[in-house]
C-alpha cells in the first residue's frame, strides 16, 4: 500500500467510525434527544411521529454510510471508483448542507462546522483518490 492510499483508507476509516456514533441516537430514549436539543439552544424538540421518525431513520442513514466507508477502506485500490463518487457527492452534500443551514438559521458554529468540514473532507477524498490513482499507474 503506498502513501497516498494509506492517508485515503486512514481517513475513510476515521470517518466511518465517526458516523457510526450516529448508532447511539438512532436508539437513545427520546427524552435524551429533547435535553440535547435544548441544550444546543435549538429551542424544544417536539414529541410527534414525523420528528421520531426523521432523528432516527436519518441518524441510521449516517451509521450506514459509516459502514460504507469502512468497507471500501479495506480495499481503497480495489474500490477506487465509489472512493472517488463518495468524495465528489461529499463535496456536493457539503455544499448543500451549508445551504440548508443558512435557510434553516442554524447557529453560527453549527453551520461553520457542518457543510464546509463536509465539502472539505470531501475534497480530501477526491485528491487522495486522484493520488493513489497516479501513483497505481
Amino acid at each position: 500500500m503506498n502513501k497516498p492510499e494509506r492517508w485515503l483508507s486512514s481517513l475513510l476509516w476515521a470517518m466511518g467510525v465517526l458516523l457510526l456514533v450516529a448508532l447511539v441516537p438512532a436508539f437513545m430514549p427520546f427524552a435524551w434527544m429533547q435535553h440535547i436539543h435544548r441544550e444546543l439552544r435549538l429551542g424544544e424538540l417536539p414529541h410527534l411521529p414525523i420528528t421520531a421518525y426523521l432523528t432516527r431513520s436519518l441518524s441510521l442513514l449516517y451509521a450506514i454510510h459509516g459502514g460504507l466507508l469502512i468497507y471500501v477502506a479495506i480495499d481503497v485500490r480495489r474500490h477506487l471508483p465509489v472512493v472517488k463518487c463518495l468524495g465528489w457527492l461529499a463535496v456536493v452534500f457539503g455544499a448543500l448542507m451549508l445551504a440548508i443551514d443558512l435557510a434553516a438559521g442554524m447557529p453560527w458554529p453549527w453551520v461553520l462546522a457542518e457543510g464546509p468540514f463536509i465539502a472539505i473532507i470531501g475534497c480530501v477524498v477526491v485528491r487522495l483518490s486522484i493520488s493513489v490513482e497516479r501513483a497505481s499507474a
